[in-house]
């Protein structure tokens, strides 16, 4: 059985986003050499999440609306966690979107279904975040 490990790095501009890490992850199965087996695609931080969902502007955006509703980033006093750190509300929205997605590698690529992708959220940008890769198989 192969292995192979491959981190990801982002640094937005911005305290939320959402990037479409797909390709990266693509890249990292064909470098493993693995034509059947899994990938794991883990977030390593707790403000961040990875997820797969359509690649869409406006699910995006909904997705920006429906999570501020459900943990408004301000007023940062509503939050027991924030004092020293102001980001309670992106360790619950990375609770709400997940922390890693496993795919199945067939054939060598990823087997997805009609218009998946994988994403990097980012609930605390504007430093330096890591994403692992990990792929198993043959």
């Amino acid at each position: 059985m192969k292995h192979h490990r491959k981190e990801l790095s982002f640094t937005t501009t911005t305290r939320r986003a959402f990037i479409n890490i797909t390709p990266d992850v693509e890249r990292a199965v064909a470098e493993s050499g693995v034509k059947e087996g899994l990938v794991l695609v883990n977030a390593m931080h707790i403000t961040a999440s990875v997820f797969i969902n359509d690649d869409e502007r406006g699910l995006h955006h909904d997705y920006e609306v429906w999570l501020e509703k459900l943990a408004p980033e301000k007023p940062h006093a509503q939050y027991r966690h924030n004092g020293a750190e102001d980001n309670a509300d992106a360790h619950l929205k990375r609770q709400v979107m997940g922390r890693e997605v496993v795919v199945a590698i067939t054939g060598g690529k990823l087997d997805f279904g009609p218009w998946e992708q994988i994403f990097y959220g980012e609930f605390d940008g504007m430093r330096r975040k890591r994403v692992l890769v990990k792929i198993i198989g043959d």
